[in-house]
């Protein structure tokens, strides 16, 4: 499940995607917008920030704004951040890998290989899910209202 941490950093980031803004947008703007409560919000922008997704800028007319491409940031950059691995077993995680303790023999596993090809899959379509193409998505989905 996605934690409330990696949900109102997706929310943050849309709404900074759909301004385009070409200055910084103060913490309290997001927040109001966005409904995130502002400490907890504070954490999750400068977590953005130190990965190197947002920018900021201190004192009056400070706030943050994006410094990569919003169709270069997608869904799995965002969850990896926040929520560690994507696969639903240590095994088949990119990046966490662990060996199950019960394993007898992890090529012959046809458990691994179900969760391997589902991690696989779920990946692939969080990547093709950028912040671009959802905020491009929420304007075909407000065409068809």
């Amino acid at each position: 499940m996605l934690s409330k941490k990696a949900k109102y950093a997706i929310n943050a980031l849309l709404y900074l995607t759909r301004l385009k803004a070409e200055h910084p947008v103060p913490i309290h703007q997001i927040s109001d917008s966005e409904h995130i409560p502002q400490k907890f919000l504070e954490a999750i922008l400068l977590d953005l920030r130190k990965s190197g997704v947002l920018g900021s800028k201190k004192g009056p007319g400070g706030g943050y704004y994006l410094i990569r491409d919003p169709y270069e940031v997608n869904l799995a950059d965002v969850m990896r951040l926040f929520d560690g691995p994507i696969a639903l077993l240590p095994c088949v995680t990119y990046k966490y890998y662990e060996r199950c303790e019960e394993c007898k023999n992890e090529v012959r596993c046809a458990i691994r290989e179900a969760f391997l090809e589902l991690r696989n899959e779920t990946v692939e379509f969080l990547k093709k899910n950028s912040l671009g193409s959802l905020v491009d998505r929420e304007k075909e989905l407000e065409k068809q209202l």
